[in-house]
């Protein structure tokens, strides 16, 4: 096989690739060994190693302690909404998700106050260390695990008032909007910044991925006249879930 100017290790990555995409590798099939892979492809065992990195490194196969690598199967992505629309049931999108496609959602949540970092601190405009209320959710559909926030909120927003915790009170579980109305703080804007990372090793063993798998991160701030009221972190497994944007056309 010639090669050309491509390393050799991404060409055979790449034809691998292909046949497990065709389904020529259907999942659960065992990759070619090293040895195949070299005969095959008339490389070296450093070639052979490092294309089957690429494809573990790209989620499509999983190695079986002494059994050898597998083609992983690949799962359909289910849609995550998101959505600038906020329906009166005073419901979070992921609540109201759940209502609305008969899914059997579940979440688990805990509350702690602790000192704003340099990175949160300018994300919500405070002074570093001010204190803040930080929510760390677990998401969860049909039992599994397939969403985590953590969010924060200045204590000089929501300090001393019925909703300084998200999750407790008379209006536990709403969403910030509502929250943030209860106490007469007007949320006019909300920001949405989407990139993708590959998951912490903390994150991945609550979500159940392996190292290597990429996470979607939607970094979300709420403004009341400028002012933010809240931050979080969203991480998605980018492998089995698609965020799908509905916006209002003003």
């Amino acid at each position: 096989m010639t090669f050309g100017e491509q390393p050799a290790y991404l060409r055979v990555a790449s034809d691998l690739r292909q046949k497990i995409v065709n389904g020529s590798l259907p999942p659960h099939t065992r990759l070619p060994s090293q040895a195949r892979i070299r005969e095959e492809y008339g490389v070296s065992d450093t070639v052979a190693l490092e294309a089957r990195k690429v494809l573990m490194a790209e989620g499509l196969v999983e190695g079986r302690s002494g059994s050898g690598t597998y083609v992983r199967e690949r799962p359909v992505p289910r849609r995550i909404a998101r959505s600038g629309y906020r329906r009166p049931s005073g419901a979070t999108p992921f609540r109201q998700e759940q209502a609305d496609e008969g899914a059997r959602g579940t979440w688990e949540s805990s509350s702690e106050q602790e000192r704003a970092s340099a990175a949160i601190a300018e994300r919500l405009g405070i002074a570093l260390g001010e204190r803040v209320m930080r929510t760390r959710y677990v998401f969860r559909e049909g039992g599994e695990p397939m969403m985590l926030s953590t969010s924060w909120e200045p204590l000089a927003v929501t300090g001393r008032t019925p909703v300084m915790l998200p999750e407790e009170g008379p209006l536990g579980g709403c969403g910030v909007v509502e929250r943030m109305a209860a106490i007469d703080v007007v949320v006019d804007n909300v920001v949405e910044e989407v990139g993708a990372r590959p998951g912490l090793a903390e994150e991945l063993l609550t979500l159940g991925g392996v190292p290597g798998h990429v996470v979607m991160v939607v970094e979300r701030t709420y403004f009341a006249s400028g002012r933010a009221v809240e931050t979080a972190d969203v991480v998605v497994p980018a492998d089995r879930y698609r965020l799908s944007y509905h916006l209002p056309v003003r």
